[in-house]
């Protein structure tokens, strides 16, 4: 019955496909409302387009917006970015971002507050709550994400390492998010502002945001399914008078590099590359962004690793198995929980068309970790012209001291309970040992080795088609938990049917080339025994 249902669901999404446009020029559920008024041609007649109640304004925007690539235009609004600033290369819909992505910071010199396109801020503007909110250019608005996979998997989770479809043949709820924020102004320059953000987050994709004791015991105790997560819960002071600005953000952040993010709507296909899926994912702490010029940007920030939290930054737990790399009867409950250092500095050419971003993120003493992952690498885009860019980036990362599966005696002790990550403390998605290539040595450093391809191409201004290409050389397989190495190629599809609701169906292949690495599962104690695998998948992000 899931098959059939599952089928279902692809030939649905092949319907959409054929009849994208047709939808578009003419929704049979969406029919403006009985009025000639057009606030796209006449924005000051946007109130009385969208009513008068909570829902009837809520259901009219998303009538409103249907079939168009952007919100109307208030022709009183200030300008949206510095005017000498450099053009900013892409718009969403259709591609994930409008400026090439950095993280650490909200966008300098082209962010407005209460700038978010959102039907539930839309339906609670003649309330007192939406103006109390709207006066304090305070925002809450979010999205549901929802999808499902065919693959050539069978067993539960046997779509490992690929993400975020952690369960072949299956449909899910991805995640439904909830941002409640105030943007801060960044294109002035006359006055400091502040700004924040909290964005719970309930959903599969929990198990890709944890941080180690943060509600971790959900995913590393219980192995749940769905679950919860604050990924992002900050604040930020925006200094304009220092340069260009110099931008402060204090909390748990998403880590500064990558293409690509946790947030369903920052990625240009429903899955994520193996690129994205192993590397670091959050930091907590302090970053500074400082823009020394137009250009040219600056970043420095001091956190407690990566998926860490200041609390167990020297917490001990019982040792019942001293070893040679925890000798003693007490050892720290997450060695990963340490001062680290970020650095990133990123340079824009002044037409937009090229964005460079070289970053080392969470750099400490590397030690084993739950994710103490000690990254150097960048991100490169490329405009060649509006239809098309390309997105590159390259890393390597690594682990100290990561206990060696290859040797009996390192082995016999994580079992015993001889490291913090031991299935006694650990029982499920415990961070990986390294299969070094030494037998006789207890330890090893673990290393990967990624480079990672986007092609993007915007055939209308509501739909974009990414190809991927990507290697992933798990050196020790410390990261995936196979020594192998990876190549991954897929193709979507990105259609917005307004910038409210999206579809993004895809088919990749990911191939393992030195062992099996498909098929199994690792909390259920069953091995890999497949080296390929072919996973078409398709899902839906409704924003609100």
């Amino acid at each position: 019955m899931k098959r059939l249902f599952l089928a279902g669901v692809s030939l649905t999404a092949v319907s959409l496909f054929n009849a994208a446009h047709a939808a578009d020029a003419n929704p049979p559920l969406l029919k403006a409302p009985s009025s000639t008024c057009d606030p796209y041609k006449n924005y000051s007649c946007l109130d009385s387009y969208l009513g008068s109640d909570f829902f009837t304004r809520f259901v009219n925007y998303y009538r409103l917006e249907w079939g168009h690539d952007a919100a109307p235009s208030d022709p009183k609004a200030p300008p949206s970015r510095r005017a000498y600033w450099p053009t900013t290369p892409q718009s969403t819909p259709p591609m994930p971002f409008a400026d090439w992505p950095y993280g650490g910071s909200t966008n300098i010199g082209d962010t407005r507050p209460s700038s978010v396109d959102s039907p539930l801020m839309a339906a609670l503007g003649n309330t007192p709550a939406g103006q109390w909110m709207n006066d304090a250019h305070i925002q809450v608005y979010g999205w549901v994400n929802a999808g499902g996979n065919l693959s050539n998997n069978t067993v539960k989770g046997g779509n490992s390492p690929a993400a975020y479809d952690y369960n072949p043949n299956t449909v899910q709820l991805d995640q439904a998010v909830v941002y409640i924020e105030r943007l801060p102004d960044t294109v002035q320059k006359d006055h400091v502002d502040w700004g924040f953000r909290l964005a719970p987050i309930y959903g599969e994709n929990y198990r890709y945001t944890t941080a180690y004791g943060l509600w971790s015991n959900q995913l590393l105790n219980q192995n749940k399914n769905y679950g919860y997560d604050l990924p992002m819960a900050y604040g930020e002071v925006f200094v304009p008078q220092v340069l260009e600005g110099l931008m402060f953000r204090f909390g748990r952040y998403i880590s500064i590099p990558d293409i690509e993010a946790q947030l369903a709507p920052n990625n240009y296909m429903y899955t994520h590359s193996m690129t994205y899926t192993f590397d670091n994912y959050t930091n907590t702490g302090l970053n500074t962004t400082l823009a020394v010029t137009k250009n040219w940007m600056f970043q420095l920030g001091l956190t407690v690793g990566t998926e860490a939290m200041p609390w167990h930054v020297g917490q001990k737990i019982d040792n019942p198995a001293p070893n040679p790399l925890f000798p003693n009867s007490t050892m720290l409950k997450d060695p990963g929980a340490q001062p680290s250092v970020s650095v990133g500095v990123r340079y824009t050419t002044d037409s937009g068309n090229d964005g460079v971003y070289v970053v080392a993120n969470g750099i400490n003493n590397g030690t084993w970790g739950y994710n103490n992952l000690q990254w150097y690498g960048l991100t490169y885009y490329h405009k060649f012209n509006d239809q098309w860019h390309i997105s590159f980036e390259t890393y390597n990362e690594h682990q100290n001291n990561v206990l060696n599966a290859n040797n009996p005696a390192a082995l016999a002790s994580f079992l015993a309970g001889g490291t913090p990550f031991s299935p006694q403390v650990m029982p499920f998605n415990s961070p990986f040992l390294a299969q070094c290539s030494n037998a006789a040595v207890f330890s090893c450093t673990a290393s990967v080795q990624t480079f990672l391809t986007y092609i993007s191409y915007k055939p209308t201004p509501l739909d974009n088609i990414s190809y991927r290409l990507e290697y992933f050389d798990d050196q020790q397989g410390q990261r995936t938990g196979v020594k192998t190495r990876y190549v991954e190629t897929g193709i979507g599809w990105q259609h917005w049917f307004s910038p409210q609701i999206e579809i993004r169906p895809e088919v990749s292949y990911y191939r393992a080339l030195d062992a099996a690495a498909f098929n199994g599962n690792a909390n259920l104690g069953i091995a890999p025994n497949k080296k390929d695998a072919l996973i078409g998948s398709a899902d839906i992000i409704i924003h609100f």
